[in-house]
């Protein structure tokens, strides 16, 4: 049996697609604008990232730090394809925390097993201290701090002077010793990816998850009879006030419709198919409404680390819009999307230029878009940017899916999913090791 399942895994092994390969095809489907939404994107990001941290053949030593680096190296290449879209850094940061904190752990359970060790000794044999002395605090804090060395015996006894290492008594011995030494490392190894692919993999049903429990806070914020501003379409602003109505709440949406894409329009058609009260109005408009409101809740397409919401264009307006009137301006956003960077880090590409055929028919303004007379330059210029940018003062409650939080809170929400050594995605140099 145990034959058959190894020519299994062979063959899987044999058909499984190469690392490089699956980073090639990602990279080109980012580049191209092929996956749309930060939680595809997000948990196609998650997937690639696993499946090379399984295929990634890791050293005896530094093992933590070779994953790392290897999901940097990858990192590099897909936030170069689209760097507006933050939640692929995100994500590959999160993913870096994740090799870390599994790295820590289990460096710290190792020492914990050797201090067992240590005292166990002593306890059964008071006659031999002498000969298997304990290990001194520096040594075992100097091991504690090396996060990316192996937790092995060996790993942690070169830490001792020389003058209480542990004799060797035979050949034999040493022989014996040696080789229980390497199967610990080969047993760390295994240990240290299979926690952090089952890490990945929680990450990823997070990810896939998120909205449902965005969703399930809908009921303490929204109530009777209130009317609600929304703008464009969100998946996560539509199952939030979707399951509202589930709850019996009785509320109307007002839709700003979100051009030149108007994904208002779409957003409108799906909350009516839910028995949603909803009217539509124009962007122009929000200002000669948001009277009648008394809440504004909306998506983002990503989260800074100060507060700040990247969101889809015109959501600055609305925001200012709200503040002027004293209407709560309410986010609702995955935590994939929170983003450990500043605004002003250069790392952060705030907008993308779209297409002008969103807003004009090249039929109708060819004349206009021809070469001027004499001046070199077009008669006309389209802007049509995609995201706008909505200071961390506008925004009144974030809702995550791991609840809500103050605008000055999201720093300590990030810290808890990022290591400020990855902050900027680049490899350290491998020489040396």
């Amino acid at each position: 049996m145990n034959t058959t399942l190894l020519v299994k895994l062979s063959r899987n092994k044999l058909n499984m697609p190469d690392t490089q390969t699956l980073v090639n095809d990602f990279v080109n489907k980012l580049k191209k604008r092929k996956i749309e939404g930060s939680q595809a994107t997000a948990r196609h990001t998650a997937e690639l990232l696993r499946s090379v941290i399984s295929q990634q053949r890791i050293p005896y030593t530094n093992q933590a730090g070779a994953l790392i680096n290897a999901i940097k190296a990858v990192g590099e290449q897909l936030i170069a394809a689209n760097p507006v879209e933050l939640a692929v850094g995100n994500i590959i940061r999160r993913v870096l925390h994740i090799i870390r904190e599994e790295d820590l752990s289990l460096t710290t359970a190792a020492i914990g097993d050797l201090n067992i060790s240590v005292g166990s000794d002593d306890d059964d044999e008071d006659d031999d201290k002498d000969d298997h002395p304990v290990l001194s605090a520096a040594a075992v804090a100097a091991a504690a701090r090396s996060t990316l060395r192996p937790p092995s015996l060996q790993t942690l006894l070169e830490d001792v002077p020389d003058a209480t290492a542990v004799p060797h008594t035979s050949s034999s011995g040493g022989d014996s010793e040696g080789r229980s030494k390497s199967a610990d490392k080969n047993s760390r190894s295994r240990k240290l990816k299979h926690d952090v692919i089952e890490a990945v993999n929680e990450l990823i049903q997070d990810i896939a998850t998120c909205h449902e429990h965005i969703a399930e806070q809908a009921v303490e914020h929204i109530h009777q009879n209130e009317v609600i501003l929304t703008l464009g379409r969100s998946r996560t602003v539509m199952e939030f006030l979707c399951a509202a109505k589930e709850k019996k709440r009785s509320f109307r949406v007002f839709v700003a419709e979100g051009a030149p894409r108007y994904q208002g329009h779409v957003l409108a058609k799906e909350l009516m198919a839910r028995d949603l009260q909803t009217t539509v109005i124009t962007d122009s408009a929000v200002f000669a409404m948001i009277s009648r409101v008394n809440m504004v809740i909306v998506g983002a397409h990503a989260i800074m680390a100060n507060g700040g919401v990247i969101a889809p264009v015109g959501l600055n307006m609305v925001a200012l819009a709200a503040q002027r009137h004293a209407v709560p301006f309410v986010v609702v956003a995955g935590s994939h999307k929170l983003c450990p960077l500043y605004p002003h880090n250069p790392e952060v590409l705030l907008n993308e230029l779209k297409s002008p055929s969103d807003l004009l028919d090249f039929g109708e303004f060819s004349d206009c878009l021809d070469i001027g007379c004499g001046t070199g330059e077009p008669l006309l210029h389209v802007v049509n940017p995609a995201f706008d940018y909505v200071p961390p003062n506008l925004v009144s409650l974030f809702i995550t899916d791991t609840g809500g939080h103050n605008p000055s809170y999201m720093y300590r929400l990030i810290a808890d999913y990022y290591s400020a050594d990855d902050l900027v995605i680049k490899r350290k140099s491998t020489a040396g090791n």
